[in-house]
């Protein structure tokens, strides 16, 4: 089908190509000037090219647009500042997106930047000590987002969860757990001080005796019982919150596989290593970092870089040319240092690897107050007690609603409303509006499209349905910006303009007509909205309902 703005963009290149040959590798693009008097679209493309063709910029722009041969899908150019090239396109260009929708259907919006390439989306990666909290729910609707992204722009993406099942803290979770049995029991015992306490301990630990027995001699024995009865609780969270994984790697297996040890007689091998003090060091100060670290501390024990930097080593070995890790802000002390570590292995890792989306934290509110705890989680409040709150939609929604290093308030009260200030409802709200007209119409929502395939679309014309034509065939270029900005809030932002077009549409006029050419027009329009709604939501992991 055709896509005008690609036909525009040739369009242009063939004028400038001859006036002023291009530099190899270089492209005409096109975007959306910020007000509509100043077209369709514009391109600087005479600005970037003016200084190599030795010509003013202005001038070259007037002599592309007197080289370019008449187009059907223009109306007229103009030049403005110092050499914007501006397009006005014409009815037919802007109409153009109903056949392209109408044959795409759920294709509608997807690219292919990103076809063959193999990619590694780590995120969530919670340690298996407790419930997951809303920062694990905002990894995990980021991460999700972000795969569905470049899926769309056909990229081979692997999800993964990472769970870290060694160290100090799974330890303090088993003897949490056993001292709760104990307790249970009725034994004497004294909690940790730095023990888990929220109640959930409490119901590992009955389980524990319920299903094991009352013999609580071996750590070890508690120590797997306690992460194996964790991880499944996360894994049904995940579930409610639709989000899936393609594979799970135990940090514990870095050390059982001997790929720390590994890890660590290469990088020694490097020559970016010294010993001082009797401790191992990586000069990490080699790849940017602002001092050299410890990787072997002087009592044998590895620092928690260390395990992170194999952990990295198997992604590259699997073949994922990019990984990108999503995590809480906290994390960005280990960027640097992760990727000097990646480096200095001797693999030909690239400086960039692994990318990074670093999130901060999510304050949760409710009837004008700060939500800080759970019930059963003790000192936070969890993933699950939002999904009970509002729903799934909901918080995926407004978890990737703003940029990932932003802070984001979580208005329990806004979430639940059913008003236009909800963007959630408001969008969801749009496609049942869309669906209920088709079945006003006689037509299920599903069959719309190809119902009304054969409509005059030449009919479209009014301010309204413009602005709407216009939003929809932005749709594959929003989506390919935010899967290159690993961004899915745009995608957000995107849909509330869609939304809001369309309701504006819907309150300006009136979709069954007498006149049927016109009726037919206008509702291949509505199908149409209805669609790119669809599958904006889709890459959201959001559920596009018929009827509210």
């Amino acid at each position: 089908m055709i896509d005008v703005k690609a036909e525009l963009e040739s369009w242009i290149a063939g004028g400038l190509a001859a006036v002023a040959p291009a530099p190899a590798g270089a492209a005409v693009s096109l975007e959306r000037p910020k007000q509509r008097q100043h077209g369709d679209y514009a391109s600087n493309a005479a600005l970037q090219l003016a200084k190599a063709a030795r010509r003013n910029p202005r001038e070259l722009a007037q002599a592309v647009i007197a080289a370019l041969p008449p187009s059907p899908w223009v109306a007229k150019t103009e030049i403005a500042g110092a050499g914007f090239i501006n397009i006005f396109v014409s009815p037919a260009a802007r109409q153009a997106v109903l056949a392209r929708i109408t044959a795409e259907r759920e294709r509608f919006g997807r690219g292919s930047a990103r076809a063959g390439e193999r990619v590694m989306v780590e995120f969530v990666s919670a340690n298996p000590t407790g419930p997951l909290h809303v920062g694990h729910g905002r990894q995990a609707a980021l991460g999700d987002a972000i795969s569905n992204l470049l899926q769309w722009q056909g990229a081979d993406v692997s999800r993964e969860f990472y769970y870290n099942d060694a160290g100090v803290q799974i330890q303090n979770l088993a003897i949490s757990v056993r001292a709760r049995a104990q307790e249970i029991l009725g034994e004497h015992t004294t909690f940790p001080e730095d023990g888990y306490r929220g109640e959930y301990i409490r119901e590992v630990a009955q389980r524990y005796l319920d299903e094991v027995g009352h013999d609580l001699g071996d750590i070890e024995v508690i120590r797997h019982f306690a992460v194996a009865a964790l991880r499944r609780e996360q894994d049904l969270d995940l579930k409610a919150f639709g989000v899936a994984f393609d594979h799970y790697y135990l940090e514990s297996s870095l050390y059982t596989s001997g790929r720390v040890d590994a890890t660590v007689e290469r990088l020694t091998a490097s020559g970016h290593t010294y010993t001082q003090e009797g401790a191992l060091w990586l000069r990490t100060t080699d790849y940017g970092d602002d001092k050299d670290r410890v990787m072997r501390k002087s009592d044998g024990g590895f620092t928690y870089f260390v395990p992170d930097v194999a952990y990295h080593v198997t992604k590259w070995e699997r073949g994922f040319g990019t990984a990108i890790n999503v995590q809480g802000s906290d994390h960005h002390s280990t960027v640097v240092r992760v990727r000097a570590g990646l480096q200095a292995v001797g693999l030909g890792v690239p400086p960039g690897y692994p990318d990074y989306v670093l999130h901060k934290m999510v304050t949760v509110m409710k009837g004008g107050e700060e939500v800080k705890i759970s019930k059963r989680a003790g000192s936070y409040v969890t993933l699950r007690d939002l999904l009970d709150e509002v729903g799934r939609d909901a918080v995926r929604f407004f978890l990737v609603s703003r940029k990932a290093d932003s802070e984001f308030t979580f208005d329990i009260d806004l979430a639940r409303a059913q008003t236009e200030e909800n963007p959630v409802y408001y969008v969801q709200y749009a496609h049942a509006r869309v669906c209920s007209v088709m079945r006003q119409a006689g037509v299920a929502p599903a069959d719309a499209l190809a119902a009304f395939a054969d409509a005059d679309c030449a009919l479209l014309t009014s301010p309204y349905e413009e602005t709407l034509l216009s939003r929809l065939a932005d749709l594959p270029d929003e989506l390919a910006a935010a899967a290159r900005e690993l961004a899915p809030h745009a995608v957000t932002f995107y849909l509330k303009e869609l939304a809001a077009d369309f309701h504006s549409y819907y309150n300006a006029e009136r979709f069954l007509i007498d006149d049927l050419p016109r009726r037919r027009a206008r509702l291949l329009l509505a199908a149409a909205a209805g669609q790119a709604i669809r599958n904006g939501l889709a890459v959201l992991g959001i559920v596009a309902p018929e009827a509210m």
